[in-house]
């Protein structure tokens, strides 16, 4: 437990140093937030903001891990998927600020190195960790002793994990709207992980979701509002995939659904308001997402981002309750 603490704070001390020597950089280089002429018009004033700031909280995740990881291959998996999806957005973050190319990657490019990765960290951890293939149902463990596990062979398996990681990565992207919601929102989640990872003695994925949350909370003191920097696709890929191959490694990835119970929120308004408008002609919500219908409602925005804060903290405590009696 104390190595956890040890590596949560190096994590948030070398993330809160390089704010004020990258952030100065960002805006040098011009490298500045394009905002929706769509969305709510008090938005249109971030235009410009610096971008890429994901880079700050990887940089800290990172050192961390590799201080203090020794070696433990499952801390070091997860970190690969965290650089690798990080690599991704930083990439198409690159194309969008910097080349002036309005949608960066291409969609099917975008997905296709996440597949590629996701799929790759399912074949690892069947074929060289012994994860099996078994997923664990929640709140199993109060009916039956151990809980209930439904092993579902591994090319399903395959298929699970690409659309826990892929569909996780993408969920904490679309929740990146409002100044601190997705950074407070995944420190929250990435600790909740760590407890787990601890109960079910994966210290290596419990040290990463360590550093992971205490990179978070060290963004979280220049992009809170008023944001000072956007972690842009850099910063909510590399964390979303963390947190999605954290689940697939501990078994957890049913529990996660419930503990990142935002996430999975702010993509299913997304998904409802487009059936519904390509159905009906009519939109459900003001706008989507999800944060985007209370802002338009007249909730501020440092409303919104505190009411799912405290939102997660309760996904994670009915998350955590779940898994009693399960190990």
């Amino acid at each position: 437990m104390n190595n956890l603490w040890q590596v949560f704070f190096i994590s948030l001390i070398i993330t809160a140093l390089l704010g004020p020597l990258l952030i100065p950089q960002l805006k040098r280089l011009k490298f500045g937030q394009n905002v929706r002429s769509d969305g709510p018009s008090r938005h249109l004033q971030k235009a410009g903001t610096p971008t890429m700031g994901g880079l700050m909280f990887l940089t800290g995740t990172v050192a961390a891990v590799l201080m203090l990881s020794h070696g433990r291959p499952e801390g070091l998996i997860v970190l690969v998927i965290i650089v690798g999806f990080g690599l991704i957005g930083f990439v198409d973050d690159y194309l969008k600020v910097v080349l002036k190319r309005s949608l960066g990657l291409r969609a099917r490019e975008k997905l296709l190195g996440q597949i590629i990765l996701a799929a790759g960290l399912a074949y690892w951890v069947v074929h060289h960790m012994g994860r099996g293939t078994e997923i664990v149902v929640p709140f199993s463990g109060f009916f039956a002793p151990g809980g209930i596990q439904l092993d579902i062979g591994f090319w399903p398996f395959m298929i699970f994990t690409v659309v826990v990681v892929v569909g996780a990565a993408n969920a904490v992207n679309l929740t990146d709207g409002l100044d601190g919601l997705a950074a407070g929102v995944s420190m929250i989640v990435a600790l909740a992980l760590m407890v787990i990872a601890s109960l079910v003695h994966k210290e290596g994925v419990a040290l990463s979701m360590a550093a992971l949350s205490g990179g978070c909370l060290g963004f979280l003191f220049f992009n809170r509002y008023p944001a000072k920097v956007f972690m842009g696709d850099t910063g909510s890929l590399a964390i979303g995939g963390g947190l999605g191959a954290a689940a697939i490694i501990t078994r957890s990835e049913l529990f996660f659904l419930i503990i990142g119970g935002i996430f999975v929120l702010e993509t299913l308004s997304v998904i409802i308001q487009v059936i519904s408008f390509q159905t009906t002609g009519q939109r459900l919500f003001r706008m989507s997402p999800l944060h985007h219908h209370f802002e338009l409602g007249g909730w501020s925005e440092n409303r919104v981002v505190l009411t799912f804060w405290v939102a997660t903290l309760v996904f994670a405590a009915v998350g955590l309750a779940g898994y009693y009696g399960v190990y």
